[in-house]
């Protein structure tokens, strides 16, 4: 068996900066780490449990299979900041019949991302009798 210390989603983008000012500009998420120069310079980005790396560059657009699943404490407020911060809702946040609150954005090459709101009486947060 594998013993997994940490772990991070790489992304490489068409074009670098404008992800950078997506993820830590308008999404507002806080830096890690940077390394190398120039604007293929890889930036590391703290996601609550896991980190995501945006570094290189890519021609090759993103797989549809790729998603970034996102937890929020406040869908609400999520979407007030990420409204106000431009970025584009491809869909309002929904309660979804297995009763997660979810938001969908994309990131500037279509990498779409799933805000998840876990509502306090859902089954991943409550634990009958605990």
């Amino acid at each position: 068996m594998v013993h997994v210390l940490s772990s991070r989603t790489l992304l490489r983008p068409s074009d670098p900066e404008r992800s950078r000012a997506f993820y830590g500009g308008k999404l507002g998420l806080p830096v890690y780490r940077e390394f190398g120069t120039g604007p293929e310079r890889g930036t590391v980005y703290f996601l609550g449990g896991g980190f995501l790396e945006v570094a290189g560059r890519s021609d090759v657009p993103p797989s549809p299979a790729l998603k970034l699943w996102l937890q929020v404490p406040d869908m609400t407020a999520a979407h007030e900041e990420l409204t106000r911060a431009g970025v584009a809702i491809v869909r309002p946040p929904v309660k979804e019949p297995w009763g997660l609150i979810e938001m969908w954005i994309e990131d500037p090459d279509g990498t779409e991302i799933v805000l998840v709101e876990i509502p306090a009486d859902h089954p991943l947060r409550y634990r009958p009798g605990s």
